[in-house]
């Protein structure tokens, strides 16, 4: 038998009622709590992790962590969903007391069953049938689940989203049994409630502020370590979707690695051909000087954080049909930024065109040994705010990393704050956005990036940085490095 500790509010009428005053908090309040999961730890004594047959994508994955209190030996079986055959997945068994990690997938089903007593070979827990006991239970959509199988052989079923409302639905009980005792009135009740909220979602953005500190402590720490595994690959995609091109109609496997709301990373197979390489490397050549990054005062300077040569070059839009020598095929420098545009709106539907983006970015890095103490690199950045604020206006949202040519050893582009590694492949290209596209809210960090030391060979990459709010009239260089229109700046 499964039971699900489902949330009741007691107080006025009798448990599950409430008065005319309290809906639309309760409901509101529900629905904050569900979005802030309350953290839990839980003591191992037993662990083990086994996977429950393979997804078909990691979206919906989902850890379990099963505990054993019924006083029995149990076994956990995967229930097949067509043949209803139960597969073991505890080898051998868990014990009363014991713990149990398990990694599934939304919808599997299992069941718990007892086993006899190795003395008695007899239940304790037998049912009237005189059967062992037994309890089925479903993995669900939500996280952090935790089933506990209990004296009686029923199992208990939390989850992060029940935690949260259970946590809701004491704050309300309280306040709601002092209005019935007559120690507040209305205005009262809605301060006690709004103190509840503030106390309880005060103590989870402390321990998610905590954990983060912990996760970017730890990625600075690893930094140097994942640039100076020359043989790391890139990471494990969590799914691949196909885009293919409006222009030259062509698929390209989309390998996503990041995806959150406000900050993405993707991995674009044969994204930039090497005809659009060698147009990028012609127009930059008489160009090629030191690159600089942002001073932090609205202007930028060169840096030893950033080694490299750079050259912007001003796209050709007149071109984009017809490349001027009468064969109608188009420059190449004006295909491959619409190519660009088209991918972050495929990605992102902001409806971002060519007008008053910046110039397209040859950058290149130059390997001169191992033994190297200052190579060309550049060290952890992000390219736009990644702050969680809003988004400003005329600023970038999203990059696209083109690689024309890679090292013999390092350059590869690290997102160390969110664990991702990407190892540059000939043709292929990284698009990462840090703006969350229906709030406009953007990224707290996932996106900072690096580009690791290049020690042999040379690396050559076109780079597109793609603002959102900049148009003809306010093209981006009408803003400073700090994201403030000129003119605003004059006016104060």
């Amino acid at each position: 038998m499964i039971r699900i500790i489902s949330p009741t509010i007691s107080g006025f009428g009798g448990r599950g009622v409430l008065p005319p005053v309290l809906p639309v908090l309760a409901i509101a309040f529900l629905s904050l709590m569900t979005v802030t999961t309350l953290l839990t730890t839980t003591t191992t004594t037993m662990f083990a992790v086994v996977n429950a047959a393979p997804a078909t994508t990691k979206t919906t994955a989902r850890n379990i962590k099963i505990l054993n209190h019924s006083g029995a030996k149990v076994e956990l079986y995967w229930i097949h969903p067509d043949t209803r055959v139960g597969s073991l997945m505890s080898t051998p068994h868990i014990l009363s007391g014991a713990d149990f990690a398990l990694n599934s997938y939304m919808g599997h089903e299992f069941e718990v069953r007892e086993l006899p007593s190795s003395k008695s070979g007899v239940c304790t827990q037998r049912l009237e049938d005189q059967t062992c006991g037994n309890g089925l239970f479903a993995v669900s959509e939500n996280n952090d689940q935790l089933l506990t199988v209990t004296q009686g052989f029923e199992v208990e079923f939390l989850d992060d989203q029940i935690r949260a409302k259970l946590k809701a639905i004491a704050i309300l009980d309280s306040c709601q049994t002092k209005a019935a005792n007559n120690t507040m009135n209305t205005l009262t009740l809605m301060d006690c409630i709004q103190n509840g909220m503030t106390k309880t979602l005060a103590k989870a953005n402390e321990e998610i502020n905590f954990q983060t500190k912990i996760r970017t402590g730890m990625a600075e720490m690893m930094e140097n370590y994942t640039c100076a595994d020359l043989k790391l690959n890139t990471s494990e995609s969590i799914r691949t979707d196909t885009w293919r091109g409006a222009r030259d109609h062509k698929r390209r496997n989309v390998n996503v690695l990041l995806d959150r709301p406000a900050s993405k990373i993707i991995v674009i197979d044969n994204f930039i051909s090497e005809q659009e390489c060698t147009a990028m490397a012609n127009a930059a050549k008489p160009k090629l000087h030191q690159a600089t990054v942002a001073d932090g005062k609205g202007g930028s300077h060169m840096s030893e954080h950033r080694k490299a040569m750079q050259a912007g070059i001003k796209v050709p839009w007149s071109l984009e049909n017809s490349n001027g020598n009468g064969n109608g095929n188009g420059s190449d420098i004006a295909i491959l930024s619409r190519k660009v545009y088209d991918f972050t709106n495929y990605m992102l539907d902001l409806n971002i065109n060519e007008y008053g983006q910046e110039d397209l970015m040859s950058i290149q890095y130059f390997g001169r040994g191992i033994n190297d103490t200052q190579p060309d690199r550049y060290t952890p950045h992000c390219d736009g705010d990644c702050t969680g604020l809003p988004h400003k206006t005329g600023t970038r949202m999203a990059t696209m990393v083109m690689y024309c040519n890679i090292p013999e050893v390092g350059g590869h582009t690290n997102f160390r704050n969110a664990g991702v590694h990407v190892k540059p492949k000939i043709g292929s290209a990284v698009f990462f956005s840090y703006i969350d596209p229906d709030t406009r809210i953007t990224d707290t960090g996932l996106t900072e990036h690096s580009g690791c030391p290049v020690l042999e060979g040379e690396k050559k990459i076109v780079t597109q940085w793609i603002r959102l709010g900049v148009d003809d009239d306010s093209p981006w260089d009408a803003f400073n490095s700090l994201g403030l229109k000129y003119s605003d700046e004059d006016d104060d």
